[in-house]
C-alpha cells in the first residue's frame, strides 16, 4: 500500500494573514511581509468595542436591584477588583489601578476567545507584535508608578538591591535583579501569552486538517484515525477555552504583582 505524502502540516506561516482588500507585500529576512489592515487588527478594534459597549450598557442604569446584565457586569468587575486588584496590590493603592486591570483582562480574554468563535477562529494575540505592545504598556505603567513614588534612583535600588543582603554577593545579585525586574519582565510576560495562543491554535489546526486528510485523501483504512483526530480536535478546543481564560488571568495577575512591587516600600 502506497502512502500519499502531499499533506502540508500547519506552521507559523499560517498566522501571517494577508491584508484585507490589499495585496502589497515586501520581503524581509526571507519572510513575506504584508502592508495594510489585517484580520487581527480588526479583531483588536472589535474586542475593544465589544468590551466598552457591553460594560457601558451593563452599568448604565445601576439599579439597586440589578437586572441580569447589570449583575453579570458587577460580578465581572468584582472579580477583577478583588482577586487581582485588592488582594495583590493592597487595599491602600489598588483602586487607581482597577480600571486598567479590568479593561486589560477582558480585552485579552475576548481576543483569546476569538480563536473558538465560529467565522472568526483566530487568536488575535497569537501575533507576537500585538502581545509585545501590551507588555510594553504594562512595563511603562508599573515602572512609572514606581519612579513616581520612590524617585528614579530609589526605584532602581528597590528593584535591584535585595533587602537584608550586603557584602560582595551584591556584585552578583544586583545585575541579576536588574535584568530580571527591569529588562526581562516584559519579554517573559509577552512570550507566555503569545506562545500559548500560538501553540494551542496550531494544535487545533493540525488535528482538524490532519483528520480531514486522513478521512478524505487517504485510504479507507485510515478513516478511524482521522475520526479520532477530529475527536481530539473537539476535546482540545474545550481545553483551549480554559487556557484562554487562564492566560488572560495570569497576564493581568502578573501586572498586578509588578505594580504591587513597584509601590511597595521594600523589595
Amino acid at each position: 500500500m502506497s502512502l500519499k505524502s502531499d499533506f502540508t502540516p500547519p506552521g507559523p506561516g499560517d498566522f501571517n494573514l494577508p491584508p484585507i482588500g490589499a495585496d502589497k507585500t515586501f520581503g524581509f529576512m526571507g519572510e513575506t511581509m504584508y502592508l495594510g489592515v489585517t484580520k487581527p487588527m480588526l479583531q483588536l478594534v472589535l474586542a475593544a468595542a465589544i468590551v466598552f459597549v457591553f460594560f457601558y450598557v451593563a452599568s448604565r442604569r445601576r439599579a439597586m436591584v440589578p437586572g441580569r446584565l447589570q449583575f453579570v457586569g458587577e460580578e465581572a468587575y468584582s472579580f477583577v477588583r478583588n482577586s487581582m486588584g485588592r488582594d495583590i496590590i493592597g487595599s491602600q493603592d489598588f483602586m487607581r489601578f482597577v480600571p486598567y486591570l479590568f479593561a486589560l483582562f477582558f480585552f485579552i480574554l475576548l481576543n483569546n476567545v476569538f480563536a473558538t468563535i465560529p467565522f472568526i477562529q483566530f487568536p488575535t494575540l497569537s501575533r507576537s507584535g500585538m502581545v509585545y505592545g501590551l507588555a510594553l504598556l504594562s512595563w511603562v505603567i508599573y515602572n512609572a508608578v514606581g519612579i513616581k513614588k520612590h524617585g528614579f534612583v530609589g526605584y532602581l535600588k528597590l528593584q535591584s538591591v535585595p533587602a537584608g543582603i550586603s557584602g560582595p554577593i551584591l556584585g552578583l545579585l544586583v545585575p541579576l535583579e536588574f535584568l530580571s525586574n527591569i529588562v526581562v519582565r516584559p519579554v517573559t510576560l509577552a512570550l507566555r501569552l503569545f506562545a500559548n495562543m500560538l501553540a494551542g491554535h496550531l494544535l487545533l489546526i493540525l488535528f482538524a486538517l490532519g483528520g480531514q486528510y486522513l478521512i478524505f485523501e487517504m485510504s479507507l483504512a485510515y478513516a478511524p484515525v482521522g475520526i479520532l483526530a477530529w475527536v481530539l480536535f473537539v476535546l482540545i478546543a474545550f481545553l483551549e477555552l480554559l487556557v484562554q481564560f487562564l492566560q488572560a488571568y495570569v497576564f493581568v495577575l502578573l501586572n498586578a504583582m509588578y505594580i504591587s512591587g513597584a509601590v511597595a516600600d521594600e523589595h
